[in-house]
């Protein structure tokens, strides 16, 4: 009977763990976060001339994951909230519960994640994706 009852709690902390594995962590979802609000940040720096001293992401919150395969690959869409603190050069700006989605893709050999950006163009009916390295083990 203990020796019953230890299977069966070695088998629930061995599933417990493998199931926090799965899927992309919380830091690799912000790393992909900051990713896209960096190149947004430089791209409004330039056109509107500001100095801007960074970000910080808080507060992460990952409400959806869903996976699906795209080019046989595992693509997990993930969405929920996060506090950005945007830091210019004599006060910093907070927005709360900003929403997101990012799209990351696990590679063939298991050790990057890419994140994908959905470019859809007018005339087409399906988004072709540019792919950013992201994460390496």
């Amino acid at each position: 009977m203990i020796r019953g009852l230890i299977i069966c709690l070695l088998t629930l902390v061995l599933s417990a763990c493998s199931n926090t594995s799965i899927g992309p962590s919380t830091d690799l979802v912000q790393k992909a976060i900051g990713f896209n609000l960096e190149h947004t940040q430089e791209q409004l720096s330039q056109k509107l001339n500001l100095d801007t001293r960074g970000f910080d992401i808080n507060h992460l919150h990952i409400d959806q994951r869903k996976l699906f395969k795209l080019d046989n690959l595992p693509t997990y869409k993930l969405s929920g909230t996060y506090d950005l603190i945007f830091k210019l050069p004599e006060r910093e700006i907070t927005q709360v519960q900003k929403s997101f989605n990012v799209y990351l893709q696990l590679q063939k050999e298991g050790k990057t994640w890419r994140l994908l950006v959905p470019e859809k163009k007018e005339n087409e009916t399906q988004a072709s994706w540019y792919s950013y390295l992201i994460s390496d083990f």
